[in-house]
C-alpha cells in the first residue's frame, strides 16, 4: 500500500534532511555571536550573521510548509489509488462476514489522516537527531556523550510507553469495533426496536462494549500521560544539565560560552521528536493498527489481472459436489449438492426453512466461494470469473431487498449509463413501469436509504427490474414473490415467461404454486443436501403422493 506513495515519502524525507540541517542555523548563530561578535565588537559581522540566520529560517519555514503539502498530496494519492480497492475488498469479503463492514474504510481513513497529521512530521525528523548529537560531539566530546546518553534514556522511555499503552489501546480498539458493529445492526432494525420498546434493553447492551472501550481508553491515556510527563521532565532537565556541564567546562577552559549555549539548543532539538512521538502515541498506535488491518484485507483480496473476457454465456448451469461451511464452523450448510440444467430452462428450488436454499443461490451467482466443489456456467467456474464480466450477464434478486439512496432509474440501471431505453425496458419486463411513472418524479424519484419511501412490494419489483436489466442470460430469484400481491404475482409470472422465451436460464426459490407451476425442473433441498431433482411433474407427483392407508394404520399401531 505504501509503495503507491513511495515517491512522496522519499521527497518528504529529503525535505526533512534539509529542514534539520537548517535548524543548525540557530545554534551556529549563537556560537558565532558569543565567541566572535561580542569579543570583536563587530557590528557588520553581527548584521551579516543575522541576515544569514533570517534567510535560513525563511528557507526552513518554506520547506516545512512544502513538506506538509507533499504529505497531504500523498494522502490524496492514497485515497485515489487504494480507497476503491479497499471498498472492493469490503464488498467481496462481506458476503458471509459480520461485524461493522465499514470498519475497514474507517481504518483506511484513520491511516490516511495520520499521514497529514503532526505525528508523522516527528517520525520524519527523528532519524536526523544523530546529526545534532554529532555536532555536539564536535563542540566537545563530554557534551556529546551527555547528549547521547540522554537520547538513549528518552528512547527507552518511549519504548516503555509503547509497552504500557499497547495492550489497553488494542483492547479499546477491539471494543470500539464491536460497538460500531452493534450500532450498525441496531440502526438497521430501528422499526423492530421502536415497535417492541426494546430501546432500554438495547442501550444496556450497547453500553457494555462502549464502557469497555472508554475504560481501556482511560487506562491507555493515563499511562501515556504519565510517561509523557516524565519524558518532558527529563528533556527539560537534560537541557538545563547540559548547560551546567557546559559551564563547568567553560570554567575549566575546555570549551567556550557559545558552545555551552549551542549544545543546549541542539540537545533540545534532538530530543524534541521523541517527545512529540510519545505525545501522539495513541494516534500512532491506532494508525499502525489500521495500516496492518488494511494490509491484511488487501492481501486476502489481491488485485486480480483482467484476464480473458469470456463470451456471453448461453446459461447452461452445472453444480458439482457443492459443499460450503462458514469460516470457523465445522458444520456445512450445503453438503455435496450436484445437479445440472440446460440453457433456457427454469429451475425451482424448494425445501424447508434452514435447508440452505439462499446459500445455494448465493453460490450460483458467485457471491460465496464454495468450500468444495464448483458452480459452472457454460463450463466456467463462476467464482473465478471477472466479476464485472459475469455481472453483465447475470441478474440476481436476493431475499432481502436493498435499494440504494439514489433515483429509481439509477437503482434499476445498476449505476450504469447504457441509455434510458434499457431502464424502461427492464421496468416494463418486470411489470413495474406504470407504478414508477406515477411517482412524483417518475424514474428520477429519490427512493431514500434502502428504498425507505417505497413499500416492500414496490421495492421487490424494482429489484426484479434491476435483475433483468440488459437482458441477462442467467437470472436467479430468491423468494421473488414474498412481498407481492396478486397483481405483483401476475407481473412476476409474466416476467418469467418472457425470460424463458428469450432463452434465459432462470433459478427461482419459491413455495408459491403459481410460481412453481412455471418451472421446468425442481430441486428439493433438505438439511443442505439435494433430496430430489428432476422434471417438475415428476417431483410434484412424488411430493403430493398420498400415503397408503395401511402405512398410516401401521404407524398408529
Amino acid at each position: 500500500m505504501l509503495q503507491t506513495c513511495q515517491g512522496y515519502f522519499l521527497t518528504a524525507g529529503l525535505f526533512s534532511l534539509a529542514i534539520n540541517l537548517l535548524y543548525l542555523a540557530g545554534p551556529l548563530y549563537m556560537l558565532q555571536v558569543y565567541d566572535r561578535v561580542i569579543s570583536s565588537a563587530s557590528q557588520i559581522t553581527l548584521l551579516m550573521l543575522t541576515i544569514a540566520l533570517l534567510l535560513a529560517f525563511s528557507a526552513l519555514a518554506g520547506l516545512d510548509a512544502v513538506r506538509a503539502r507533499v504529505l497531504t498530496r500523498a494522502s490524496i494519492r492514497l485515497d485515489q489509488r487504494i480507497a476503491a480497492r479497499v471498498m472492493t475488498a469490503i464488498i467481496d469479503r462481506s458476503a458471509g462476514a459480520g461485524g461493522a463492514r465499514s470498519q475497514a474504510l474507517r481504518d483506511f481513513d484513520a491511516f490516511r489522516q495520520f499521514v497529514t497529521g503532526t505525528g508523522i512530521h516527528a517520525i520524519f525528523d527523528l532519524p536526523w537527531a544523530p546529526i545534532y548529537i554529532a555536532v555536539i560531539f564536535v563542540l566537545h566530546p563530554g557534551l556529546g556523550a551527555f547528549a547521547l546518553g540522554g537520547s538513549i534514556v528518552l528512547v527507552l522511555m518511549a519504548l516503555l510507553s509503547e509497552w504500557l499503552v499497547r495492550l489497553p489501546l488494542t483492547e479499546s480498539n477491539e471494543a470500539a469495533a464491536r460497538s460500531y458493529s452493534f450500532t450498525e445492526m441496531s440502526l438497521r432494525n430501528t422499526e423492530v426496536v421502536r415497535a417492541m420498546g426494546m430501546t432500554g434493553g438495547l442501550l444496556k447492551r450497547w453500553r457494555r462494549d462502549r464502557d469497555r472501550m472508554l475504560e481501556r481508553q482511560v487506562a491507555a491515556s493515563d499511562r501515556a500521560a504519565t510517561v509523557q510527563s516524565l519524558i518532558r521532565f527529563l528533556r527539560l532537565a537534560m537541557q538545563s544539565l547540559i548547560l551546567g556541564l557546559g559551564a563547568y567546562l567553560v570554567i575549566e577552559r575546555l570549551t567556550t560560552v557559545g558552545s555551552m549555549f549551542a549544545a543546549s539548543i541542539l540537545l533540545g532539538r534532538a530530543l524534541q521528536p521523541i517527545e512529540q512521538i510519545v505525545g501522539s502515541w495513541r494516534s500512532l498506535v491506532s494508525a499502525r493498527g489500521a495500516f496492518l488491518r488494511i494490509r491484511e484485507l488487501l492481501k486476502a483480496d489481491p488485485l486480480r489481472e483482467a484476464g480473458l473476457i469470456l463470451p456471453r454465456p448461453k446459461g447452461q448451469l452445472s453444480v458439482e459436489g457443492l459443499t460450503f461451511a462458514p469460516p470457523g464452523s465445522s458444520r456445512p450448510i450445503l453438503r455435496g449438492v450436484s445437479f445440472a440444467i440446460e440453457a433456457g430452462e427454469v429451475l425451482g428450488v424448494i425445501g424447508p426453512s434452514g435447508a440452505g436454499k439462499s446459500t445455494l443461490v448465493r453460490h450460483l451467482v458467485g457471491v460465496l466461494a464454495p468450500s468444495a466443489g464448483a458452480v459452472r456456467l457454460d463450463g466456467a467456474d463462476v467464482s473465478s470469473w471477472v466479476r464485472k464480466a459475469v455481472g453483465d450477464h447475470v441478474g440476481y434478486l436476493p431475499q432481502d431487498i436493498e435499494l440504494f439512496a439514489d433515483t429509481v432509474a439509477a437503482n434499476i440501471s445498476r449505476f450504469e449509463t447504457k441509455g434510458d431505453n434499457e431502464v424502461i425496458h427492464a421496468a416494463q419486463l418486470a411489470g413495474v413501469h406504470e407504478m414508477i411513472v406515477r411517482l412524483p418524479n417518475g424514474y428520477d424519484t429519490e427512493v431514500g436509504e434502502g428504498g425507505a419511501i417505497l413499500s416492500g412490494g414496490f421495492r421487490q419489483r424494482i429489484g426484479l427490474a434491476r435483475a433483468v436489466y440488459c437482458n441477462p442470460s442467467f437470472v436467479v430469484l430468491d423468494e421473488p414473490s414474498s412481498n407481492l400481491d396478486s397483481e405483483g404475482d401476475a407481473a412476476l409470472a409474466d416476467c418469467i415467461i418472457q425470460l424463458k422465451k428469450r432463452g434465459a436460464t432462470v433459478v427461482i426459490v419459491s413455495h408459491r404454486p403459481a410460481t412453481i407451476g412455471l418451472v421446468d425442473k425442481i430441486l428439493v433441498l433438505r438439511e443442505g443436501a439435494a433430496e430430489m431433482f428432476g422434471p417438475r411433474v415428476e417431483i410434484m407427483s412424488r411430493l403430493t403422493r398420498p400415503v397408503p392407508m395401511h402405512a398410516v394404520q401401521g404407524a398408529s399401531g
